[in-house]
């Protein structure tokens, strides 16, 4: 009997999260990983943070041990372009390679950092963060005194921005929108989150849409709409969101609509074809639509997934959005959807609270710092409805509001 294979384009979270999840569900065909970067599976979420400020090393960051991997004969392979996959065939194309032969491919390109022009005599001035190469380029230069500038606000900028901080630099971040995260979390969370990083030291400047950057033999300078003068800094890191890893899809004949089009379990419209992680924009039925999200939490959920559909078995991953930050040993997390006006549980003043947001008297996200615990209630809690003055109540467990539907529940599985 001919091994079966399976092979996964790219080998990111994704990619490494499936080919565990198929050995511990009994595969024992033929499992290959092609990744274009010169690494194994790695974890970028530290790329940012532990990383990034030199208290974690590289060991830290492999996804797949190197004993594990020769334990469960896996095959990594690294520094590799994929052309395309021949979707008859199955055959799985390299450039410059032997093509490998496949009975089911899992799509796990990821994304790359989008990008802007920048003019200029210095290009090695210009930084993104989205790969362990970014990181090494970019640690250096987090010394104390060093001038550097973020281009947005996001998530990943903000972690830069407090690591840099942290390090000693003097770190301006430049965002367009009139509060950082506040399309994730709402302007009151938004502007929270601000003023801890301009407490620590940090000039942020909002509402502040960039014109143009450019470098000269000393340093970068950052064009502002509207302003007298541009932002000066040694070096400007840009984080301005990522792009779907799609051009091998396209080549393939996927059907790529700003990403990877796939079901609810990660199947593309070619048999034996899937996708999974940043690049895949899946059917979400808790969102009616389909969804591409671009986090750690999601490309593991969907590597898990898929590789129980490429077992023939159903594993929808439908999880709400969670997301998850560390800013100056700040733990802040959030998970559903930023609505209206959130009501607060615990003392907002001293960072250490949750907020809950509400569609009509229907629980849709939660915020919080420093409240790990109050985020995996609300997880449990979100799409019912709930008492604000009851999760506010710092004296309720909120786990008990959780348990409390569980004889309600059982009795109609009874009848």
């Amino acid at each position: 009997m001919t091994r079966r294979t399976y092979v996964t384009i790219g080998a990111g979270q994704a990619a490494a999260v499936a080919a565990r999840t198929l050995r511990r569900r009994g595969f024992d065909g033929r499992i290959v990983l092609i990744g274009d970067e010169p690494h194994p599976p790695y974890q970028r979420p530290p790329l940012s943070k532990e990383f990034l400020a030199g208290v974690d090393g590289e060991d830290s960051l492999w996804i797949l041990p190197p004993k594990w991997v020769a334990d469960n004969d896996i095959d990594i392979v690294t520094g590799a372009s994929v052309a395309r996959v021949d979707t008859l065939s199955g055959a799985v194309e390299l450039d410059g390679g032997a093509p490998v032969a496949a009975d089911a491919v899992l799509f796990a390109t990821g994304g790359s950092a989008r990008r802007l022009t920048v003019p200029g005599p210095r290009p090695d001035l210009v930084h993104y963060l989205r790969t362990l190469e970014d990181a090494r380029r970019l640690a250096p230069l987090l010394t104390p005194g060093r001038r550097l500038a973020l281009i947005g606000g996001g998530f990943i900028g903000l972690e830069i921005a407090a690591t840099a901080a942290s390090s000693g630099a003097a770190v301006t971040v430049v965002e367009t929108d009139p509060v950082p995260l506040g399309r994730i979390v709402g302007p009151q969370m938004g502007e929270l989150v601000a003023q801890l990083h301009r407490d620590n030291g940090i000039d942020i400047r909002c509402g502040a849409p960039v014109s143009g950057v450019r470098t000269t033999a000393e340093g970068v300078l950052i064009d502002i709409e509207g302003a007298a003068a541009p932002v000066e800094a040694d070096a400007v890191v840009v984080g301005i969101g990522m792009v779907p890893n799609v051009g091998t899809a396209i080549a393939s004949g996927l059907q790529v609509d700003n990403g990877i089009v796939v079901d609810a379990a990660g199947r593309t419209s070619v048999p034996n074809v899937y996708a999974a992680g940043d690049v895949a924009r899946r059917f979400s039925a808790r969102a009616g639509r389909h969804v591409r999200l671009e986090h750690f939490d999601n490309a593991s959920r969907q590597g898990a997934a898929v590789a129980h559909a490429m077992l023939g078995r159903d594993a929808v991953c439908d999880e709400p959005n969670w997301f998850w930050s560390d800013q100056f040993g700040r733990n802040l997390q959030f998970v559903g959807t930023a609505r209206g006006e959130p009501v607060i549980r615990g003392d907002r003043d001293t960072l250490e609270f949750t907020a809950f947001y509400f569609d009509g008297g229907t629980l849709c996200g939660a915020f919080t710092v420093e409240r790990g615990e109050d985020i995996a209630a609300a997880r449990e809690l979100l799409g019912r409805t709930v008492d604000a003055s009851t999760l506010c109540d710092d004296d309720v467990d909120l786990f008990d509001l959780v348990y409390d539907e569980e004889p309600e529940l059982e009795a109609q599985v009874r009848t």
